[in-house]
């Protein structure tokens, strides 16, 4: 019987005596002599099978032991000092090569690769991923989320982040021969980029654990990807900055109205060209629309008085699709067109800054998922999200009903 098997019925062991007890109390809450007895005998079974598993993965370790090599070969000529680009902490290969180890195989921790591992030791009793597969996770996120492929993103290595930014800017003066400047300065203030935690827990099967086929990195990269990169998403949205980012459609810290129509539930073609030319000019240069499928099907059906369709997409292939000559992006998360939703978004998203902190957690729970014949993984990042200048950002909010 394999470990996983003597797992499987240790727990099915367990579940059987904890009903059989709980069903077995007199109405003192106490078990007759022949219940004791059988109760004993259970928890006798369940003792017996831990110390079988507890035999075979001491088996299994020294197997382990046994079959690495007694010696590392010598693959380039010796020297005194370490060259002066090897990668070292958490961008190490050993550092790398110990992660995956250890997270694949919950029995393979050695004190090597504990000591190896210390380098990014988390507080919560997990550890940093490899440097490299930060970076390819938050590559992913940048190219599946609207908001974060264009927003300003930074990595910061503590927790807050001050933004200086301008309140309001200085001017000019006409000056009489001999006449005084007149003082007029710039208004500073700050933005605080916080560090809210984003998590999830994911389920791998023990026999996936140990096919050495499974692609473990890629399948926990995906995950982590799609269920952080929603919630991330939707916070950049709509977020109240209560334990998580800021959203641009938030009323407090959001991006500025700029047009509010003159329906709850539609939008005409000069409400779009009034958002428009709400935004300055200098933030129109690179600015972008954020709209719901629902409403691109909206603005799709205008038509004019000849009831020919005022809005064409692109119609080559690679053509960026514009509305009023600016690229649009369709979210999920973005409300549809109703009774005071704010349904659009235009403006330059390179003012809506993303603060992601430095070290993404991973911790493995062996026992938890047992029963069920799975290890569970934490995975969680520390990150925020702020508009730093709300007036280039416009938005458009639909009429109260």
């Amino acid at each position: 019987m394999t470990i996983i098997e003597l797992r499987n019925k240790r727990a099915q062991k367990l579940a059987a005596a904890r009903a059989f007890l709980e069903s077995s109390r007199n109405a003192e809450g106490f078990l007759s002599e022949e219940d004791d007895a059988a109760y004993t005998r259970m928890e006798q079974e369940i003792t017996n099978l831990g110390t079988e598993i507890a035999r075979m993965e001491r088996l299994e370790s020294l197997d382990a032991e046994l079959s690495r090599p007694v010696s590392t070969p010598i693959t380039e000529k010796p020297s005194a000092a370490p060259r002066a680009d090897a990668k070292t902490g958490r961008a190490s290969d050993a550092y790398r090569q110990a992660f995956w180890n250890v997270t694949r195989h919950k029995d393979s921790m050695t004190p090597e690769m504990l000591n190896t591992l210390r380098e990014g030791a988390d507080t919560e009793g997990g550890y940093l991923v490899p440097d490299e597969f930060e970076h390819t996770l938050v590559q992913a996120l940048n190219e599946s989320t609207v908001i974060r492929a264009n927003a300003h993103v930074i990595t910061t290595s503590s927790g807050l982040h001050k933004i200086p930014v301008v309140a309001s800017h200085g001017s000019a003066a006409w000056i009489d021969e001999g006449g005084a400047y007149t003082e007029s300065d710039e208004a500073f203030g700050q933005v605080q980029l916080d560090a809210h935690k984003v998590g999830t827990v994911i389920k791998v099967s023990e026999e996936l654990l140990n096919d050495s086929a499974f692609d473990l990195e890629g399948y926990i990269r995906s995950e982590f990807v799609r269920r952080v990169g929603d919630k991330e998403e939707e916070a950049f949205l709509t977020g109240n900055g209560a334990s998580k980012p800021t959203g641009i459609l938030n009323a407090t810290g959001g991006g500025e109205v700029g047009v509010t129509t003159a329906s709850a539930t539609a939008i005409t073609a000069d409400e779009l060209i009034d958002l428009y030319f709400s935004l300055k000019a200098p933030y129109r240069k690179k600015a972008v629309w954020i709209l719901n499928d629902s409403t691109i099907k909206l603005i799709r059906k205008l038509k004019d008085g000849n009831g020919q369709y005022l809005w064409q997409p692109a119609l080559r292939e690679g053509d960026v699709p514009t509305i009023l000559g600016r690229p649009y992006h369709t979210s999920a998360y973005m409300p549809e067109a109703a009774a005071s939703a704010k349904s659009v978004i235009f403006g330059d998203l390179n003012y809506y800054w993303i603060g992601d902190r430095q070290g993404v957690t991973f911790k493995r729970l062996n026992e938890l998922y047992a029963g069920n014949g799975q290890v569970g993984f934490l995975a969680s990042k520390r990150l925020d999200g702020k508009t730093v200048l709300p007036e280039a950002i416009k938005v458009l909010q639909q009429k109260v009903a």
